[in-house]
């Protein structure tokens, strides 16, 4: 096998949890936990890795595997991860079953196409959200559900979901429906993990607890951010509109030498 075959190429698709929104950099960009992971294998590989993340906030699963799966799988990668269904969990009629039969459609076709999938649950965000009982059902039964079908095809799993420090309010960005870069790290550990890899050491994975948000907290957060997210909907818009993909080609991810 040929040194180009040999080398890790990594190539995540999903929605703004894998596009990275959250763990904004100081340049504007965003980072999240892809980045991170692409990092930590190449750190613990020891040797650079290639690495392309097609995800564009605000998108449904639907049209995250029809736009973004072939893209993907036309890049020849050893290693695709794929989360999806977040953003169709806060809308109503979510249908479950239809879920996942694109998620194993996706599954299939990775694996068809010679690449190791990886399925991810997105973790659990609400606890801070408007109508988070209703959603946290929801999560429960899409997370059974893929977990199951994710053993069924012998894919590998990370559940983020049921971490018991994600949903945590010190692990989220003020809107509440995106990772702080805390979060973003821990999710990162949890795939590396999963994958057969140590975190960096230098990863701060643990944050200290915040307190409840009061009255003059809510109604901010509810004028900066839920009602922006109901005009949205109701004007038939998203926040991924007129967004590309910030990595569409291979980027190389050079090992770091930690001290």
């Amino acid at each position: 096998m040929s040194e180009d075959r040999k080398r890790i190429r990594f190539v995540a698709i999903g929605d703004s949890f894998t596009e990275g929104v959250g763990d904004e950099q100081p340049d504007g960009s965003v980072r999240g936990w892809a980045d991170l992971v692409a990092q930590g294998i190449a750190d613990a590989e020891g040797e650079a890795i290639q690495y392309a993340n097609l995800a564009i906030r605000g998108k449904l699963l639907g049209p995250i595997i029809a736009e973004q799966l072939e893209p993907a799988m036309a890049l020849q990668p050893t290693l695709v991860t794929l989360n999806g269904g977040g953003n169709d969990l806060l809308r109503p009629g979510t249908d479950i079953p239809q879920i996942c039969n694109a998620v194993e459609l996706a599954l299939r076709r990775i694996i068809d196409g010679g690449s190791r999938p990886v399925l991810l649950a997105g973790p659990n965000p609400t606890g801070g959200l408007p109508r988070g009982d209703t959603i946290r059902t929801k999560g429960d039964a899409l997370l059974r559900a893929t977990a199951d079908l994710a053993e069924r095809l012998g894919v590998t799993y990370i559940d983020n979901w049921s971490d018991p420090h994600l949903p945590q309010r010190q692990y989220w960005s003020t809107d509440r429906l995106h990772l702080a870069p805390v979060g973003h790290h821990r999710v990162a550990a949890n795939v590396l993990r999963g994958l057969g890899y140590a975190h960096p050491e230098d990863w701060l994975l643990d944050a200290d607890p915040t307190p409840p948000p009061t009255r003059r907290d809510q109604l901010r957060y509810t004028r900066e951010h839920v009602l922006p997210w109901v005009k949205r909907r109701l004007t038939g818009r998203s926040s991924g509109d007129g967004r590309s993909a910030k990595f569409a080609s291979w980027s190389t991810v050079e090992p770091r030498t930690l001290r």
